[in-house]
């Protein structure tokens, strides 16, 4: 059965990610002080770093529900976990190349294989290589069980990511807010940077969750089609 994917609440998340990513871009751009050193360079700071949180979120989503499918062998959290992996391929996307933007300017570089940067972009790689994966797999019920135990083995590299801005000392600069590099008077504007941008994480996500669902749906019906047709010439 076709589902219906579109809701009042759908309308109202829509609404609350255009004013959210609409405030903070004011936040960023009229509102936030110049950075002493950097000077408008570190305003890349308050789309960076909420991108790569709401990457990894999607990415603890992914694990989540690879998890639940290998537990309860439901399509359904298989359709969510690609969903995850989709969205959160995209937001490490952004998060590198503002970070390559903000590279250039500040290590005249675009890029350099320092051990935090390098994680990052391997996990970046380990969920592009799952969504790959998937495409070489064409029973759905084994496409979904390799997709899930993939998923789950590379989440690995997510807490690697996240703690590695404190276990290693190199050219990347320390978690500021633990540092305490980060004046007060910018932390409103990152605050309100991740919450447009989780806000963003949940509308996509749901959106293409109920667009993998209504392609199964329209798959479902076309191979019953083909069935009932087969029966028909049978007779």
């Amino acid at each position: 059965m076709v589902r219906r994917s579109g809701s009042r609440f759908d309308f109202w998340l829509c609404l609350a990610v255009f004013l959210s990513m609409a405030a903070a871009l004011m936040m960023t751009f009229l509102w936030a002080p110049k950075e002493q050193t950097m000077g408008d360079v570190q305003r890349i700071f308050y789309f960076h770093v909420p991108a790569g949180m709401a990457g990894m979120a999607a990415f603890a989503i992914n694990f989540v529900a690879s998890l639940l499918y290998l537990i309860r062998k439901d399509l359904k959290w298989d359709r969510l976990a690609l969903a995850a992996a989709e969205v959160g391929v995209v937001f490490i996307a952004i998060l590198l190349a503002f970070g390559m933007i903000w590279a250039k300017y500040a290590w005249y570089v675009w890029w350099t294989w320092s051990p935090r940067l390098t994680v990052s972009l391997i996990l970046w790689m380990l969920y592009v290589a799952y969504l790959l994966l998937r495409n070489y797999v064409p029973e759905p019920v084994r496409r979904a069980t390799v997709a899930a135990v993939f998923g789950v083995i590379a989440f690995v590299d997510v807490p690697v990511v996240w703690f590695s801005i404190r276990w290693w000392r190199d050219i990347h600069p320390q978690a500021m807010l633990e540092a305490g590099g980060l004046a007060p008077s910018m932390r409103p504007t990152l605050w309100l940077c991740a919450v447009a941008f989780f806000l963003l994480l949940a509308y996509v996500l749901r959106r293409r969750y109920f667009l993998e669902t209504a392609r199964d749906d329209i798959t479902w019906l076309a191979r019953r089609a083909d069935e009932v047709g087969m029966e028909r010439n049978l007779r």
